[in-house]
């Protein structure tokens, strides 16, 4: 029989963390799945001119919901007992995402059964 592709695509509210006060609110973000994570925030440029997208390996978010990790220019890691931050750094800029840590397990699990173009 053959497998089905299929990408995830999770929508969410995440936190992202700027020195702005107007812009510490929670905004729409979808979290993709295709072989590697997306997470994309839609209205960028509203939040903070230096987000948008970025790709990490799953298991880098694996590990960072339970102790912090990272890989290249991202780090992840725990923030209490149910938050998760995910830093991304770029052209001299950190853009810095809190979660709550049961939307990416979620995600996470969703991603274990799916079939995708990394995983045939």
């Amino acid at each position: 029989m053959n497998a089905v592709e299929q990408y995830v695509e999770q929508y969410a509210r995440a936190r992202v963390v700027t020195d702005s006060p107007d812009a510490n609110r929670a905004v729409p973000v979808v979290l993709r799945y295709d072989g590697r994570v997306h997470v994309r925030v839609p209205d960028a440029d509203a939040v903070a001119p230096e987000s948008g997208e970025w790709t990490l390996p799953r298991d880098l978010l694996e590990r960072g919901l339970r102790a912090p990790a990272s890989s290249g220019d991202i780090r992840v890691w725990p923030c209490g007992r149910v938050q998760t931050v995910i830093e991304f750094h770029a052209h001299d800029r950190a853009t810095v995402v809190q979660f709550d840590a049961k939307t990416l397990i979620r995600f996470l699990r969703r991603t274990h059964t799916a079939v995708t173009p990394a995983t045939r």
